[in-house]
């Protein structure tokens, strides 16, 4: 599936003009054949936008889920995008992935959260594997920190996640995150990563762009640059099955050693 990164950081704090942002790189995804287009972590308001979260915060189902759901369907072809989520009082860290077709297929909630900025503003989830059935892979769900600790990539790969979408505001000096921990991650777990980050200063974060969509090689499929972009790669269900049959860390696992992990 060629999947497409927005690596952009939009106008934060403006919802609308961040819809308009999605729509226009879903019009450029679609033209050159992507399946799925994949935006950064709270690319629906930004990032950065202290207080600003909770009044932006929307339902899993709110009125901006329904404008991405026009877009995906106008421009047939899936879209992942990061989102403050109300539910309650509660406000989440949230990405949610929409069909081609405009039906909402999965929504995640960031599990760990990262630094005093998010401790402040969200609630953390607590389910780990969030998945759903896209064009032929399992698609599956997590959130910039998230991906840091091995055992979260890990029950994805347990669970039969074979496209990992990761939305991140992966900022300065955690480059090395992108540059080297996501490709590793795609190796050792034997799937997909596709890593698509903000980019530029947004408030006291400097993003450091480096977008990524990595192979059960651990090579990168597509790499941005520092500056906005669109790239693109292709996850290829053929090509990962070969891999899974000659790479064994899956099947040598010991299970039984690991109790002292938890």
């Amino acid at each position: 599936m060629r999947t497409a990164l927005l690596q952009s950081s939009g106008r934060p704090g403006s919802v609308d003009e961040n819809l308009k942002v999605l729509d226009e790189a879903a019009d450029r995804a679609a033209a050159a054949g992507a399946g799925l287009l994949a935006a950064p972590e709270m690319f629906l308001t930004g990032y950065a936008i202290g207080d600003d979260i909770g009044r932006l915060a929307e339902p899993a189902d709110g009125d901006s889920a329904d404008a991405i759901a026009e877009i995906a369907g106008r421009h047939g072809l899936a879209v992942a995008y990061g989102y403050p989520e109300r539910d309650g009082d509660t406000v989440f860290n949230s990405a949610q992935l929409i069909s081609a077709e405009g039906v909402r297929l999965a929504n995640y909630r960031k599990t760990h959260l990262f630094g005093c900025f998010e401790r402040d503003h969200f609630r953390p989830g607590e389910q780990p594997v969030v998945q759903a059935e896209l064009n032929g892979l399992t698609v599956g769900l997590m959130i910039c920190y998230d991906v840091e600790f091995p055992e979260n990539v890990r029950a994805h790969a347990l669970a039969g996640t074979d496209l990992l979408l990761v939305p991140t505001a992966q900022m300065h000096p955690f480059q090395f995150v992108a540059e080297s921990v996501v490709p590793v991650r795609a190796f050792e777990n034997q799937l997909y990563v596709a890593y698509v980050n903000r980019v530029g200063r947004e408030g006291e974060f400097e993003f450091v762009g480096l977008s990524t969509l990595a192979g059960p090689d651990g090579v990168a499929r597509a790499r941005a640059g520092r500056a906005q972009e669109l790239v693109f790669a292709d996850a290829d269900p053929v090509a990962l099955a070969g891999s899974r049959e000659a790479n064994p860390y899956l099947s040598d696992r010991r299970p039984g050693l690991y109790g002292s992990l938890v």
